[in-house]
């Protein structure tokens, strides 16, 4: 008995530090001031920056164009990631959607209302390319102004498109020490060919690397390279090393892309949407407790408060995951407190047919929550299916929508199972005290 209610205490007094670091990291200095645990809102409650692509797939197989166009896609998240901006929302329009037969990238920044700022974090033409240097232009890669000399390269044709990956190593290479920073090149099935075919034919020249049509780099072929794998060493640090392998990274596009127009948009919903949406979960929350309390009484007061700590627990890991939050992130966690509730109604009917058996309140308890946990395992495990193929299938917005739900339903089944399984056996462990009493003759009791 002793074990249980010092339990519901420790659980209290983490709500309420809960509740404590929710209202510090939420005050208006400390979200403008956009520290680590403030709300970070998506670009329909925020605003933020819009860029518009082109993506040029004259040069992709008509086959291989949709599998181009969506490795596209992941690659710029990716590097829209890599520079810190939250939660992008690349989309893609493809051929025939704008009826001219173009093949758009729409990338959403919220939060970026620097629209210099947002084309400097993709890149304008992010493009990779692989260019040997003429005999004899080795010193003249460079202009005096310090520009490419365009003449003093030939195309080989094996661009970003043929990279798969490029990494930090040390001393992978021969005759190179076993601390020496060095870069290693992955490429693919055929670009490993193309690889072995240009270092085979080449041994002595240097291949330079452009990156958005800048010289990056100019190894020397040492030896023919088969396998697709490459080692660029020479006075590298392991900073110059790392930066070089994110520059690979970042220029392996699989279609190049130029940069169609731009546009700094404010909040579609902004702070009207954000406002009524947080009303609109403040008194669902009040009416829905209301209705539990005069419905259940004690069970229902119970379940309140298992309720607003679950809202305190969703909010935390808004927070510290974090959860960017938009429109449909809102409403999923609206819709994910009603379905919180869900379980808090089928285990409270359950310890009352219990009670009405004629069993003592702490056997119609433990018995109500255990006959409950299937029905309630059933009812969570078919949400969960179901944010799971929202996620898996659905765009960037409606895979927000699923995160949310999904995360709801999980902190629903502690909150049901747990804590206010907690809170009921604390309260009503004797049929005889005067908690058990008044059990027996509150909602519990037909």
């Amino acid at each position: 008995m002793f074990a249980l209610r010092y339990t519901a205490v420790l659980i209290l007094i983490a709500a309420g530090a809960l509740g404590f670091f929710i209202y510090k990291t939420s005050t208006p200095s400390y979200q403008a001031n956009q520290g680590h645990y403030a709300f970070k809102l998506g670009l329909d409650l925020s605003g933020g920056t819009e860029l518009i692509y082109d993506a040029d797939v004259t040069k992709v197989p008509a086959a291989n164009v949709s599998d181009s166009l969506t490795a596209l896609q992941s690659v710029i998240e990716r590097r829209v990631n890599a520079f810190g901006v939250s939660e992008p929302v690349v989309q893609l329009e493809q051929g025939g959607a704008l009826g001219n037969g173009t093949h758009r990238l729409i990338v959403d920044l919220p939060g970026v209302t620097d629209v210099n700022q947002a084309i400097k974090s993709i890149g304008e033409t992010p493009t990779l390319e692989f260019k040997l240097v003429k005999p004899g232009f080795e010193a003249s890669t460079t202009n005096a102004d310090g520009t490419v000399n365009n003449n003093a390269f030939v195309d080989t044709g094996l661009t970003g498109e043929y990279l798969s990956s490029a990494s930090l190593q040390f001393g992978n290479g021969t005759g190179v020490a076993a601390t020496a920073p060095v870069v290693q090149v992955n490429f693919n099935q055929q670009g490993a060919k193309m690889f072995a075919d240009i270092t085979d034919a080449n041994v002595g020249h240097a291949l330079g690397i452009f990156l958005d049509g800048q010289l990056i780099s100019a190894p020397t072929i040492q030896q023919k390279i088969d396998g697709g794998t490459a080692v660029i060493s020479g006075n590298f640090t392991a900073d110059t090393a790392k930066s070089l392998a994110t520059n690979l990274n970042l220029g392996a596009l699989p279609v190049p892309i130029t940069l169609d127009s731009t546009e700094s948009i404010g909040p579609t919903l902004g702070a009207q949407a954000l406002h009524a949406g947080v009303i609109a979960g403040v008194l669902g929350f009040i009416i829905l407790s209301i209705f539990m309390i005069l419905w259940y009484r004690l069970p229902g007061v119970v379940a309140v408060v298992s309720l607003f700590i679950y809202s305190l627990l969703m909010l935390t890991i808004f927070k510290v995951v974090p959860v960017v939050l938009t429109s449909a992130g809102i409403a999923a966690f609206i819709l994910s407190i009603g379905l919180a509730v869900d379980a808090n109604v089928l285990i409270a009917e359950r310890m009352k047919e219990e009670l009405a058996g004629g069993k003592e309140t702490e056997r119609a308890i433990r018995d109500g929550f255990a006959r409950a946990w299937t029905a309630i395992r059933d009812s969570n495990v078919a949400h969960l299916i179901a944010a799971v193929i929202l996620f898996w299938l659905g765009t960037s917005i409606i895979r927000g929508f699923a995160l949310v739900f999904g995360l709801g339903v999980l902190i629903s089944l502690i909150s049901a199972i747990t804590i206010s399984r907690t809170f009921m056996l604390a309260l009503g462990l004797n049929a005889q005290s005067g908690v058990g009493r008044f059990l027996m003759r509150s909602g519990l009791r037909k």
